[in-house]
């Protein structure tokens, strides 16, 4: 498409992915890198391959993306992981829905492309969960982390969550609000080596996810 869109992508200690993921960003695409407290370089990284960077001290995946959306002026945004586990290639796909107005959301379905990508124990959190919302009216199999939607829209859904509950208060917000939702299928891949999963990839991570999961299920209307 001829409009450039721009890219989100929330940002914590991701320097040894973000070579691959800003230079795989198709044309047209402005990556807007989000640091939210890296230790290793990542913004300097994302500057040095010609990334936006902006930074964002409170902690949180919910402040990243909040803090990029924000700096963002493309009319349509992605959000994109910044570990290399997602193929920038395939976000036009996603994009197109919106950009025709079929869809008001486009959010991505993981395809494990390997055994290894996503740990049985995500998968079977993420399927519970996505069945949770099944139940309030969100037609959706996964809670991904790679979704595209009008800036201004997502900004007045008011989402309030700043840490892992945000794509799913998100999700809820949207699907009370009447949004036609599309999910598409897309390419996942094991993080780019010397990253790890904030949520997965510690006990820690996996219980505050888990945490700010119930409270947005619990505090967060139902769909009509």
């Amino acid at each position: 498409m001829s409009a450039p869109v721009d890219v989100v992508l929330p940002c914590l200690d991701e320097a040894a992915a973000l070579p691959g993921v800003l230079t795989a960003l198709p044309r047209g695409y402005r990556a807007i890198v989000v640091d939210n407290g890296s230790r290793d370089g990542s913004a300097e990284v994302a500057a040095r391959h010609g990334a936006r960077v902006v930074h964002e001290p409170r902690r949180g995946y919910g402040a990243a993306v909040h803090a990029g959306l924000l700096a963002a002026d493309a009319e349509l945004v992605c959000v994109l992981d910044a570990d290399g586990s997602f193929d920038p290639a395939e976000l036009p796909a996603l994009v197109d829905p919106v950009a025709r107005g079929a869809a008001d959301l486009a959010v991505g379905r993981r395809r494990p492309v390997s055994a290894g990508a996503w740990p049985w124990h995500a998968r079977a959190g993420t399927a519970l969960v996505a069945a949770l919302l099944r139940q309030r009216g969100v037609p959706l199999r996964d809670l991904s982390p790679i979704r595209v939607a009008r800036r201004d829209a997502l900004l007045d859904l008011g989402v309030t969550d700043r840490a892992f509950g945000y794509p799913l208060e998100l999700l809820i917000r949207a699907a009370t609000g009447g949004w036609r939702i599309r999910e598409l299928d897309v390419s996942y891949a094991p993080r780019a080596a010397g990253t790890r999963s904030k949520v997965s990839g510690s006990v820690r991570g996996t219980l505050r996810a888990t945490r700010d999961f119930a409270v947005v299920l619990r505090t967060v209307g139902r769909p009509r």
